[in-house]
């Protein structure tokens, strides 16, 4: 089938790269509340799409002079980072559990946090921490982006020490750390995870503050209450989204260079080498030029697809991955998808599938396989081959990346 579609009764431009009979009803009509708001220049809907809280994922959203909190979601910036080594699966042993031990004692994993703040001096890290980029390893880049933690949002100052012991964490859920390889058997890192605690909190306080403001009162569902450009409430949000983005970037930077470290540690007489990292955001806000629009464009579950932007669309813990290169298609926004997309719920996964299940459907990747991670099981998400396919016109592959090790919280 060609993409995109247009979602029969949207009421404003909505373009999807999937079929409106496998996207479900509550997706759909969360879409198509979306779309209504007055505030709302169009919709373009990934292949990956599914119902979300508050506002789908899978989905990009060009506003004018507004934006919805919940069309960010809560883990505010989450993203990939990923790396080519220099390392082959010749390198590799045959038994790698102990370097996914190692990983997971470099790197704590669930709701655990570090013992102490991690030193940014002694990662190797550079570039300044913003738009999805690097680290930031220099004394001040760190110290004026803690010194900004007392202006955000009223009540969180006493959360900082705990977000210095976060950053550099993985958290649960669908967040992981994969050590993969490509066609050519060569080594990637990768890794998917965002804001931590930090990022749910400050985007629940402004939730709740959004849904209180009059203006939203008669919206089709109030999660989708906006914020509105020249309000000191949109202007405080966007400080502490532009603040949570920036930690997500500099957490996954953390992240990455910890896990080269235990990789050069375990191939020592290998000399391993790293390129240039990718790095996406997949949940937040961006001004950009739409239609010729100046507009405020939200992704969440989306990434940047502009015309040779490096992505990495994540499939499942016992599937590919996919590195892209953005086709520039303003059709979709400039937009592509941020992976294989969910087609159960968490709880219906664990009522119809069994450990025994994850462990045929893992075979072969060094991982969990305990009921712990059962809601992850390649199962509950989408083909990722077939969601590839559907935006051909969006992203070209660079390089098709299978895991060995996976990392869950």
């Amino acid at each position: 089938m060609n993409f995109p579609v247009p979602l029969s009764g949207a009421k404003s431009s909505t373009l999807m790269w999937a079929q409106e009979h496998e996207v479900g009803a509550a997706a759909l009509t969360q879409l198509r509340n979306i779309a209504a708001l007055p505030w709302v220049h169009g919709v373009r809907v990934m292949p990956d799409v599914h119902l979300g809280k508050g506002a789908t994922v899978g989905s990009v959203i060009a506003m004018r002079q507004a934006v919805s909190p919940a069309a960010v979601g809560v883990d505010i910036g989450c993203g990939m980072e990923g790396v080519l080594t220099s390392l082959t699966a010749a390198d590799l042993p045959d038994d790698l559990s102990a370097i996914r031990g190692r990983i997971e004692d470099a790197v704590p994993v669930g709701f655990k946090a570090h013992e102490s703040a991690v030193s940014p001096r002694k990662l190797s890290l550079s570039g300044d921490g913003g738009g999805g980029g690097g680290g930031g390893g220099d004394d001040w880049s760190w110290k004026n982006f803690w010194g900004k933690f007392t202006s955000l949002h009223e009540g969180v100052q006493d959360r900082e020490r705990k977000a210095m012991l976060q950053i550099g964490t993985l958290g649960g859920g669908n967040h992981f750390i994969e050590v993969c390889l490509d066609e050519v058997d060569r080594v990637w890192l990768m890794l998917h995870s965002g804001s931590r605690n930090i990022g749910k909190e400050l985007a629940e306080r402004h939730m709740k503050i959004a849904k209180a403001m009059p203006h939203n009162a008669d919206l089709p569902d109030r999660d989708l209450a906006v914020f509105l450009s020249g309000t000191k409430e949109m202007d405080a949000y966007r400080r502490d989204l532009t603040w949570a983005q920036e930690y997500a970037a500099r957490n996954r930077a953390i992240m990455l260079a910890l896990i080269c470290q235990v990789i050069r540690e375990s191939f020592p007489t290998a000399g391993v080498t790293f390129e240039q990292p990718i790095s996406c955001h997949h949940n937040y806000v961006a001004e950009e030029t739409i239609d010729g629009l100046d507009l405020l464009v939200t992704r969440k579950g989306a990434i940047r697809a502009g015309l040779g932007d490096l992505g990495l669309i994540p499939g499942s813990m016992g599937t590919g991955s996919y590195v892209v290169r953005g086709l520039g298609s303003a059709q979709s926004f400039y937009s592509a998808s941020h992976g294989a997309g969910r087609r159960m719920s968490r709880n219906e996964a664990k009522r119809r599938y069994t450990v025994d299940d994850l462990v045929a459907q893992t075979a072969g990747v060094e991982s969990r396989k305990d009921a712990g991670v059962l809601d992850e099981l390649p199962a509950a998400y989408k083909d990722i081959e077939s969601v590839i396919a559907a935006q051909a016109d969006l992203v070209e592959v660079v390089a098709h990346l299978k895991q060995v090790i996976c990392v869950k919280g």
